[in-house]
Order: structure tokens, then C-alpha cells, then sequence
């Protein structure tokens, strides 16, 4: 049973522990240590992990550094309807916005985010996209249209491993129509989406200091699961 999912390529990997009721915290360790030293061996720039603060001081001793803490929310996706909206939304893959329009998009929703984590250049993002999300990813990538204003991004998919836990690979409002509400009302169009790619829970996390996205996970009935620190480890 593994202990942790791994997203790999050859700049970076992302990890994040999966909490496995009755695993002690040794069968963690073990695992992670061969995990580690796989990722030592073939030299990749940097590790990014998310791990119980109970770990804390072991990772610092391996040479980690903690970068924040993720909230980490989820929903029974039962009831999810597309209610009435001003919004239009379209997927990429429909072909009325390119992918460089969509990376463009992408950038701005995360300029001035109060997320801690250290951002990947755009052009990483929008590989992993394909390597993660497969050959059919622009159809999970969502832009959302008011008054013919881009207003924001999402990209819902159903997490590796499973086949109905619905996540969201990222999130996000453009600066000038944060507060407003908007956000909100995006992210439960996009429960909606993941509940007709047959999801039947919804796991989101975000960065302890993002107030804005706390508060839309709780409008939206998300209850909080689970909390987690950021590590991240560079090659030497």
C-alpha cells in the first residue's frame, strides 16, 4: 500500500504523504528514506513535500527546510447542481483560447498570492499539465468569463490512485476581481464539474495564510481534514 504519492519528472518531484489509518510513524519513515534516496541517485533539482508536522524535526535533520503550512479541506460531493450564473465557462480544449492564452491566464490568477510555497516557472506548470493529466488535459482546464472579463482558472481532475476523489490541480481569480465574491461561486461551478467526472469527494488544500481561500472552502461546505507542513529540499 504506498504510503505517498509521487508527481516525478525530471525537474522536480512533488510528494505528498497519504494518511493511512493504523501505519506507524516508523513504516513512514522507511519508506520515505528509500523514497528520498531514490531522489538523491538521479540527481533531480529539488523535492517539494507535503508531510505531518510530527516529522518535523526528522526532515530538518535530513537537510529540509519548511516552507509553510497547507489546511487541507474536503466535501461529500452528493447534491452538486449548476445553479443560475453570470458566468460563462469554457475547457481549453474547445480551441476558443490557445495554450500560451491559457499560461498567460494562469500567471496572472497567481500573481499576489498569499500562498508561501515557492512558484514553478509557467512553462514547468503547463508541462506537468500534459504529464499529469494526460492527452486529453486542456479538456480539465477551465477559464470563466463575466461580462466577457476573464475572472478566473480551474482545473478539475480525479487524483492518481483513485477513481472518485475529486481535486482541483489548480485554482485561481485574477487580482482586480478578488473580495467580490466571485471566487466562491467559480469553485462550486468547478465541485459541479468533478461531480460529473464522477467524483464523490473533493480534497482541497491551500497555504494557512490564504484567508480568501479558507473562506471560500468553508462557504462551500468544505470541512477541514487534515493540516501539513511544506518541506522542500534542493540538490547539493
Amino acid at each position: 500500500m504506498r504510503l505517498f504519492n509521487i508527481i516525478k519528472n525530471n525537474a522536480y518531484w512533488l510528494v505528498d504523504q497519504i494518511k493511512i489509518e493504523g501505519k506507524s510513524e516508523e513504516e513512514y519513515k522507511e519508506e520515505f528514506t528509500k523514497l528520498l534516496k531514490e531522489y538523491e541517485e538521479q540527481k533531480i533539482e529539488y523535492l517539494s513535500l507535503l508531510m505531518e508536522e510530527d516529522f518535523e524535526n526528522w526532515l530538518l535533520a535530513k537537510g529540509f527546510r519548511r516552507i509553510s503550512v497547507i489546511h487541507e479541506y474536503t466535501k461529500a460531493l452528493e447534491k452538486e447542481q449548476l445553479n443560475e450564473s453570470d458566468f460563462i465557462f469554457h475547457a481549453l480544449s474547445e480551441g476558443s483560447m490557445t495554450d500560451e492564452e491559457f499560461a498567460d491566464a494562469y500567471e496572472l490568477c497567481r500573481s499576489g498570492s498569499a500562498n508561501k510555497n515557492i512558484p514553478q516557472p509557467i512553462e514547468q506548470i503547463m508541462a506537468a499539465l500534459s504529464q499529469e493529466l494526460g492527452d486529453n488535459w486542456r479538456s480539465h482546464c477551465y477559464y470563466f468569463l463575466k461580462d466577457n472579463e476573464l475572472v478566473g482558472i480551474s482545473i478539475p481532475y480525479i487524483e492518481m490512485g483513485t477513481t472518485d476523489e475529486g481535486r482541483m490541480f489548480y485554482f485561481g481569480i485574477v487580482p482586480s476581481m478578488r473580495g467580490l465574491g466571485l471566487g466562491a461561486e467559480i469553485h462550486k461551478i468547478t465541485l459541479y464539474l468533478l461531480k460529473k467526472m464522477n467524483a464523490n469527494t473533493y480534497v482541497g488544500s491551500t497555504d494557512e495564510s490564504n484567508e480568501h481561500m479558507i473562506n471560500i472552502f468553508k462557504k462551500n461546505d468544505c470541512v477541514i481534514r487534515n493540516k501539513k507542513g511544506i518541506y522542500r529540499i534542493d540538490k547539493d
